[in-house]
This record gives structure tokens, sequence and C-alpha cells, in this order.
């Protein structure tokens, strides 16, 4: 099996991706397996940047094949708001329910029609020499004003998919694997990861 370390101590994202690489001979950690390696400052202006410091130094300070996603939500009517600043977006320390919290109040006003949004996710390889691997996915959808569902983490329960007519927070946690931008990324960067693992 091969070893590879994702750049999170999400539960949730960690979660998600042993799902997606659940057929693939590969030992998957994450940052929690590394107490030693701190807090990794996010300072990219963009998904891509983000990505890539973090899967950068995870590689450099495990000697492993790492990978990392940034991920967040846009909102057209916020000029991409909260972006690279998802996490965060209510302030420190990160709380998903002041984030919420914080976009109902900014869209409390705005109609359902021009609320459209999605998450974008911009996924990371980074191998133990050093090479570097970048893919990207998105998920279109509508900002809902009241949280629905139980499932997933972050904006998922505002998160509203027209075509599903449920939140992401209510998808079957099986269909959310297969629509969310982090399995579109995933898929994109797939044969990439398959020829390393």
């Amino acid at each position: 099996m091969k070893p590879l370390v994702l750049a999170t101590r999400n539960k949730g994202k960690l979660a998600e991706f042993r799902d997606l690489l659940k057929d693939y001979p590969v030992h998957i950690m994450s940052l929690g397996d590394f107490p030693d390696i701190p807090e990794i400052e996010e300072t990219g202006v963009s998904f891509a940047e983000n990505a890539l410091i973090k899967a950068g130094t995870v590689a450099k300070a495990t000697g492993l094949l790492a990978v990392a996603d940034d991920s967040g939500l846009e909102v057209d009517c916020l000029d991409g708001a909260p972006g690279v600043h998802s996490a965060r977006f209510a302030g420190e320390p990160k709380n998903e329910q002041r984030n919420n919290e914080k976009l109902v109040t900014l869209l409390r006003d705005v109609p359902k029609e021009r609320r459209r949004a999605r998450f974008r996710c911009v996924l990371a390889v980074v191998t133990s020499e050093g090479q570097e691997f970048l893919a990207e996915g998105a998920c279109e959808g509508v900002i809902n004003l009241e949280p629905r569902g139980s499932h997933g983490f972050g904006y998922d329960p505002l998160f509203f998919l027209p075509e599903f007519g449920q939140t992401m927070a209510e998808l079957d946690p099986e269909i959310k694997n297969r629509i969310s931008h982090r399995a579109r990324a995933f898929q994109a960067v797939k044969k990439v990861l398959v020829k390393l693992i």
C-alpha cells in the first residue's frame, strides 16, 4: 500500500477522500497522523496557490506523496466571496456556524435567482521529489437562506442543488462524493494519482 498524506485535519475531507480512493492500493493519512507539522499558513491569493503551499509543505515535511485541496464557496452577487476566505469568512477562529450565519445575513434581501454560487476546488498533488500537479473542479448551485440536512460540513446545509432539489447536506454521501467539486477535481487528477500510487 502506497502511503499518501492528505494535507488536512478536517475529518469530513478525510472521509470524502478515503471514499474517493477506496478502490486503490493506498494508505491515506492526514495531518492528524503528523502532530509535529504546525498549522500551515495559507498565504496564497488563489485556491491553486494555497493548495500547492499545503501539499508542498507536507511532502517536504514527511517525504511522502502529498495531496491538498483548497476549496471554497464563490457567490456571484458577492463578487466571488467568500472565495479563498471561505473557512474564515466570519473571522478567527474559524467557525462553520458563524460563517453560515454571516452568509445568510449578507444575502437575506437578495432574491433567490441572484444567489447563484459554486463550490470550487483546486487539488494539488506534490511528490516527495517536488513534482507538482494541479486539477480543478466546480459544482454549481444556489444559496438557501435556511440550512437543511445533516450530512457534509461547511456551507453544505445552505448550498442548494436545483437538479436534485436538495442541499448538499441532504444528499446521500455516495451521490455527493460523485458530484462534488472535490470529486470533480479528483476525477481530473486521477490518472496522475493512479500512476504515482
